[in-house]
């Protein structure tokens, strides 16, 4: 079997709060039907379900890789629109990540890698 690409399914506490949220985060969005929708970023995406489950929520974790973690911060801190936290940049042993819970609980990690 070889896989050619691998999608998680996002649960949303409020679908169009979510859907406003990866928008604001630079992803295109893009409706499957009114309980789905594609979210896609650099040939990368994922979808967003009409479908929440706190437990399952709170424990999702992504990794968004990003080219630099600067400009990743400057978007970030611009979503003050929204009811999520951050933190700010800490340096890891593999790279440079950012901390964000998107509006459904789940955690984003704004991964820059070390080359």
């Amino acid at each position: 079997m070889k896989v050619d690409d691998i999608r998680v399914f996002v649960p949303c506490k409020d679908y169009e709060i979510s859907k406003s949220f990866y928008r604001a985060l630079g992803f295109l969005v893009e409706d499957s039907s009114d309980q789905l929708c594609i979210c896609e970023n650099g040939g990368c995406s994922f979808f967003l379900q009409r479908y929440y489950n706190e437990e399952f929520a709170k424990n999702l974790m992504i990794q968004l890789i990003v080219h630099d973690i600067n400009d990743a911060l400057d978007v970030v801190s611009g979503l003050k629109k929204f009811e999520i936290r951050y933190e700010p940049i800490k340096s890891e042993p593999w790279g440079k990540v950012i901390y964000l819970w998107g509006p459904s609980g789940e955690l984003i990690h704004v991964t820059e890698l070390n080359e």
